[in-house]
């Protein structure tokens, strides 16, 4: 049986006419392509779940900033910090989602998922949804094969580059992979992972990649904590029976036709946006100092 697909509608008319679920198409996909067992496919998710929280706890432990002093300590201070508006799943998905970036720009390992700019979304929102729900890591790998569907079919349709398409490509498709696995670990339905996505990503269509000094860490690291909570916000409303009145593979097309349309100074070259700020030039001097 052939489980290819290229589309997230391709992904729901094999679980329709297979009787299967989003994660089993994207499973049977992985194990014929790759002509692995799901053993193995299974086993090298479990590889990539303990980057995942190795990174979380790596980027806690930050006690002191990165040679560029843009970032560092956030999420140590996040953690510390008591909430005083978003719950505590929200609060803790944006921490942890924070730390893992954090890590990132300190060297430590992690999972691009799909880049390193956006490396702390995908993580940081499913370990503190597995906490908070004591979710079983089965549950975790079936999440994670969601996560994997989506990015695939970004990275076939349209592109998963902050240089090609800016940061809706990357964090937006970091938060669209997210939405979708938030959805099925609560037990949403194919069609609901599909409007999760959709919803992610049209409300962050023409987010643009403009990172100061050339570093992944203004406004990247911050920003994964923020779409962090979007990406749960979309998952909530799919899981409510809100849809999108754009199917989420059109709502794919229009990111990848908004981001080439993008200046090339939008598009991680650093030559505009925050990168030309007047303090994020003074920034830049000093790293070139170092």
């Amino acid at each position: 049986m052939d489980y290819s697909y290229e589309t997230i509608e391709d992904i729901l008319r094999l679980c329709q006419e297979e009787k299967l679920t989003f994660d089993q198409v994207v499973l049977r996909n992985e194990m014929n392509q790759f002509e692995r067992t799901e053993e193995d496919v299974l086993a090298e998710i479990d590889r990539r779940l303990d980057v995942f929280e190795e990174s979380v706890k790596e980027g806690l432990a930050i006690d002191s900033h990165t040679p560029s002093g843009m970032s560092g300590k956030q999420a140590k201070q996040l953690e510390a910090h008591v909430p005083l508006l978003l719950g505590k799943l929200a609060y803790k998905a944006m921490t942890y989602s924070i730390a893992v970036n954090e890590a990132n720009a300190k060297m430590s390992r992690i999972v691009a998922c799909p880049t390193a700019g956006s490396c702390g979304i995908l993580p940081g929102t499913l370990l503190a949804l597995a906490e908070e729900r004591e979710l079983s890591r089965d549950a975790l790998r079936k999440a994670f094969l969601i996560a994997a569907g989506i990015g695939a079919v970004v990275t076939e349709r349209a592109c998963v580059a902050g240089a090609v398409g800016g940061c809706q490509a990357e964090v937006g498709t970091a938060a669209a992979m997210t939405a979708g696995a938030v959805v099925g670990l609560l037990g949403g339905n194919e069609r609901q992972i599909a409007q999760a996505v959709a919803l992610c990503f049209k409300n962050l269509l023409g987010l643009v990649c403009d990172p100061v000094a050339g570093l992944v860490e203004v406004p990247c690291v911050k920003r994964n904590g923020f779409y962090s909570v979007h990406a749960i916000t979309a998952a909530e409303m799919a899981l409510a029976g809100i849809k999108s009145q754009i199917p989420a593979d059109e709502v794919i097309e229009a990111m990848n036709r908004i981001g080439r349309s993008l200046p090339a100074a939008l598009r991680e070259t650093s030559d505009g946006g925050l990168a030309t700020t007047v303090t994020g030039k003074a920034i830049a001097e000093h790293v070139r100092n170092l």
